[in-house]
């Protein structure tokens, strides 16, 4: 709602401010052994800051991306956050070695003063302010829209789905099919390298096709992905199952983001991308424990556990095509 009703600029300079501010307030309280509750209640601060950020950044990146080409840019957005995602851990892991863990967020500290003076000096508002009043609560508004809320409601069984691959696949892969910790991190590592080199020319590819008919492919892939894992014990077939499965992620991530863009009015952007992560938190958080109960409920058999998994995903497949049919390419 305030990046609608303020702007996107400003939503990401408020922020971003509070980042800095609470990742120094991490690293004094570190620094002086505060209580662990409160080292926990800025931490939940700082995510859930971190998430505010989000339908911002893909309203203002709706707001600057022609239509034709808007499934290629959230595509290269999902690589640059993916290559975020890779590269923090391994520097953290380093500097770790380096410096005390209160420095850590000090110097995480600095990168988000970095990221603010780049959105102050560099970053101009994509979107025209609205005038109209825009209440807190409107963001379930935006629920009113049936076919936002149909195209929601098919979105949250992939994410149960998608919701597997670092919990509950860590677990299965570990304990019951006897993989090292180090072979599952593998597994990660193939999703983050297929995710960062080939993103951007399948999103050029799939931009041939219509945006109905990527979402059902990507879903069946997803599907076939999980589904083969109840067979792994080789390792080889764990890598083949994580390949088809990334490919499932790859077709739907900016598609998805597509879809709900081009669904909102340029006054209500905000507020759709704030509704829809809302289904999106909740389904990536209910899928590790749909999966951690089939696992502890079905043990030794893991039919029971990926086959649920590929049931959701043929149903989000089926929910697609169904919705896909109202969509313009």
């Amino acid at each position: 709602t305030i990046a609608d009703k303020l702007g996107r600029r400003p939503l990401l300079i408020l922020t971003m401010s509070c980042c800095i501010l609470l990742y120094i307030a991490m690293a004094f309280s570190i620094g002086q052994n505060a209580p662990v509750p409160l080292i926990v209640l800025l931490w939940a601060l700082v995510r859930s800051t971190l998430n505010m950020q989000r339908p911002a950044l893909q309203s203002m990146t709706v707001d600057l991306s022609t239509k034709e080409r808007l499934t290629e840019t959230f595509g290269l957005m999902i690589i640059g956050g993916n290559l975020g995602f890779a590269t923090g851990p391994a520097l953290g892991g380093y500097l770790a070695g380096q410096v005390t863990y209160a420095w850590l967020f000090g110097l995480g500290a600095g990168i988000f003063g970095l990221t603010f003076l780049l959105i102050i000096f560099f970053l101009k508002e994509s979107f025209k302010v609205s005038s109209e009043r825009v209440p807190i609560g409107s963001i379930f508004s935006a629920g009113r829209d049936r076919q936002l809320l149909l195209f929601t409601a098919v979105c949250f069984m992939l994410y149960l789905v998608s919701g597997q691959l670092a919990s509950t696949l860590s677990v299965y892969t570990v304990s019951h099919a006897g993989f090292t910790t180090a072979q599952f991190g593998t597994l990660l590592t193939l999703n983050g390298l297929m995710i960062t080199v080939v993103q951007y020319p399948a999103t050029r590819l799939m931009s041939r096709f219509s945006l109905g008919s990527a979402l059902v492919v990507g879903a069946l892939l997803y599907g076939i992905g999980y589904l083969t894992m109840t067979w792994v014990g080789p390792y080889a077939l764990a890598l083949m199952a994580v390949a088809v499965i990334t490919s499932g992620e790859i077709c739907c991530t900016p598609t998805i983001m597509t879809v709900v863009g081009k669904l909102a009015s340029a006054n209500w952007r905000g507020r759709y991308m704030a509704f829809f992560g809302m289904s999106e938190t909740l389904g990536m958080s209910l899928g590790p424990l749909m999966g951690g109960f089939l696992l502890d409920r079905f043990p030794g058999q893991p039919i029971f556990v990926w086959g649920v998994s590929a049931i959701l995903a043929v149903g989000a497949a089926i929910g697609f095509g169904r919705f896909g049919r109202r969509l313009k390419k």
